[in-house]
């Protein structure tokens, strides 16, 4: 690799998933000597910085008016979606059919709503910081990235069914991989519900001198193209991707600390130690932390709670701990059995770790994770608005006491965690744009 420092922007999409992504492997990046720029959603300013990163925000949407006689309060990070989430959440209890009109389309309308109004915003960033690389992380296409006249990077860090292709199931559909006939029903469905957006956004991008984008795709496809995603866990068998693509199994940032608090006991393996998490979004529905809290608090294992933005409005039971926002990374490692809503960013960092999972997804892919996990035999999906107290107790029981499967996802984690994908990522991107021979080696090979 070239020892010339070069400047990568990175634009994260505001979640969590998407930016702590690109911080694990910026972080590589900023180690290696190169200068690195996000260009994140306001809401994040200040804890970039904190990283080593320089800061060059966006708004997605004017500021909010404070109401008469309130102060203005510092938004959290991902505030954006925290908001939106809580309002449409009773939409989640939907099938993922009926979420195409009530949820997906949506989401897809408050996406294009922000790429539109941060277009200009991004432009000026790109003279200001005057990038070698451009890396998005997002789902959506800003036409001011693909336009720079430089080496233009997209990461998928949602499931990789965003990649389309004939003989897998369709995205956000959670069907499983022999429905063909479910496929065909959600495929149709998809079409009626995003044809009219997706097609004033194609002519809205391509207006801005952008690429026209695939068919019912949302975003281009890069000079080099990451996903992160298991072998273990991938379609690339049935859905071949060609030489621009490199599959990253896991991509776990080294940049959180351990928790000073944590019980003592929780980690000293005097009782089975379960990680539960919905994610900062997920966890908004408080009627559903409480069903799990309740149901968990019968059993004898300790549970550290992700508690998420809403962490006031509901308590923990005995045998637990958590906090609103937990270093996910450093206690997976301790955890004997994970319970999420199949963020893929939970589900990458819990296969990573050698963890069996049970899965309640909510919304968007995470349904596409949790059918996977439960099809490729890591870990159980339940209804997530349909499950009892008793069958979570007993899918935590199960998984618990099956040493063989604990066995297998503690093989699949080791595997996973010697294809470096952090390190992997890093070496592609600082390439990219550089003559050939003088970048990346054999780690990067494209998914096999």
């Amino acid at each position: 690799m070239s020892d010339a420092r070069r400047t990568f922007l990175f634009m994260p999409e505001s979640a969590y998933g998407p930016t702590n992504n690109c911080i694990g492997i910026a972080n590589e990046l900023r180690k290696q000597g190169h200068r690195v720029v996000f260009a994140a959603e306001r809401s994040w300013q200040g804890k970039l910085t904190a990283l080593g990163f320089e800061e060059d925000l966006v708004d997605l949407a004017p500021p909010a008016e404070p109401a008469e006689g309130d102060e203005e309060a510092e938004q959290d990070a991902g505030q954006f979606w925290k908001d939106y989430i809580k309002e449409v959440a009773p939409e989640f209890r939907k099938t993922t059919a009926e979420q195409l009109e009530t949820v997906t389309l949506p989401i897809w309308e408050e996406l294009v709503s922000g790429a539109k109004y941060c277009e200009p915003q991004l432009k000026a960033i790109i003279g200001r910081v005057q990038p070698d690389v451009i890396i998005e992380d997002n789902v959506l296409a800003f036409p001011a990235l693909v336009t720079a006249g430089v080496p233009f990077v997209r990461i998928v860090s949602c499931n990789p069914l965003e990649v389309p292709g004939d003989e897998i199931a369709p995205v956000f559909s959670g069907l499983g991989k022999d429905d063909r006939e479910g496929w065909a029903v959600f495929r149709a469905e998809y079409e009626r519900t995003h044809r009219d957006l997706w097609s004033s956004f194609d002519a809205w991008v391509q207006e801005q001198g952008a690429p026209p984008l695939p068919d019912l795709e949302f975003i281009h496809t890069g000079d080099a193209n990451l996903y992160v995603y298991p072998e273990e866990l991938d379609y690339t068998d049935v859905r071949p991707l060609d030489e621009t693509w490199h599959r990253l199994d896991s991509s776990v940032r080294e940049t959180e600390q351990a928790p000073a608090d944590l019980p003592a006991t929780f980690p000293d393996g005097s009782r089975p130690l379960v990680y539960f998490s919905l994610g900062s979004l997920g966890s908004a529905d408080v009627d559903l932390m409480k069903r799990v809290i309740d149901a968990l608090a019968e059993l004898p294992v300790n549970v550290i709670v992700s508690k998420g933005p809403l962490h006031d409005e509901f308590e923990l039971a005995d045998n637990m701990w958590g906090a609103e926002f937990l270093p996910q990374t450093k206690l997976l490692p301790l955890a004997d059995l994970v319970i999420t809503h199949g963020g893929n960013n939970t589900t990458t960092e819990a296969m990573h770790f050698g963890k069996p999972m049970i899965l309640l997804p909510l919304f968007w892919d995470q349904y596409d994770n949790a059918q996977r996990v439960d099809e490729q035999g890591y870990g159980r999906r339940l209804e997530t608005y349909g499950f009892t107290a008793d069958e979570l107790r007993e899918a935590v029981t199960g998984i618990l006491a099956d040493d063989a499967l604990r066995a297998r996802c503690a093989a699949a984690g080791a595997a996973i965690r010697s294809r470096h994908g952090v390190a992997k990522a890093a070496e592609i991107i600082a390439a990219v744009g550089l003559p050939v021979g003088a970048g990346i080696g054999s780690a990067s090979a494209g998914a096999e």
